[in-house]
């Protein structure tokens, strides 16, 4: 979701890019597979980053023709990690993640310096949770795949000649997909040339869904870093 400055364009002409980035990635939150079953509780600090990361891969994309704007990323990551459940029994849980967000919309503001993009659109989400707790048998991995509708906000910041800021957040569920989603994102990011941009940042990703006794409340959060092609 990387980007330039806000005016780097001519009217009329399609302009894409495509942001390949890491995502360190930790998880908090709550997995109860079914009901009456113990929850699993996520808690990563930031050092607990790369321990608990499993594998992730991330991608994605933006378009611009004048004022229509199309926006979309690919996000997987997998995570476990280990603790107690009541009263104090050793438990461990795993919670893989893919979701895809594709969304279009209108620049309502388009200023030398700023630019603002208002999008609707969709989530679409695959999870699976997987606890396990030997003392009690239990050992299961519920999965579950919905989507969310979404409205989203993206601004881009022209901040000196070079640089500029990607500022993002969306929001959406409202009980359809999942109770509820969002998402937000910042980064600061290098002209490197005409087509080129390196960008660091920080993103949270969030999602609490809940059906037939299966929940899974987990926020996503942490640094990234990543690279646009412009063409």
């Amino acid at each position: 979701m990387a980007g330039g400055p806000a005016a780097a364009q001519d009217s009329g002409d399609w302009v894409w890019q495509v942001t390949p980035y890491v995502w360190a990635t930790s998880v908090s939150g709550d997995i109860t597979p079914f009901t009456g079953a113990p929850a699993l509780s996520f808690d990563s600090s930031f050092s607990e980053v790369l321990e608990d990361l499993d594998a992730a891969f991330f991608l994605s994309g933006y378009a611009r023709r004048d004022r229509f704007v199309l926006l979309g990323d690919l996000s997987y990551s997998k995570s476990s990690r280990d603790g107690l459940v009541p009263p104090g029994a050793p438990a461990s849980g795993e919670l893989e993640q893919i979701s895809l967000t594709l969304a279009a919309g209108h620049r309502v503001i388009e200023e030398p310096r700023v630019a603002v993009d208002v999008l609707g659109g969709v989530r679409l989400w695959r999870i699976k949770g997987k606890v396990d707790v030997p003392l009690a048998g239990v050992s299961v991995s519920p999965s579950k795949s919905f989507t969310d509708p979404i409205l989203a906000v993206r601004a881009n910041l022209s901040l000196a000649p070079g640089w500029s800021a990607i500022l993002y957040g969306d929001f959406g569920g409202l009980g359809i997909g999942s109770d509820q989603t969002s998402q937000v994102l910042a980064t600061v990011n290098y002209q490197v040339s005409d087509r080129v941009f390196l960008s660091a940042g920080y993103r949270t990703l969030s999602v609490d869904f809940s059906e037939g006794g299966t929940r899974i409340d987990a926020t996503m959060k942490g640094p990234l870093l990543g690279a646009t092609w412009r063409f």
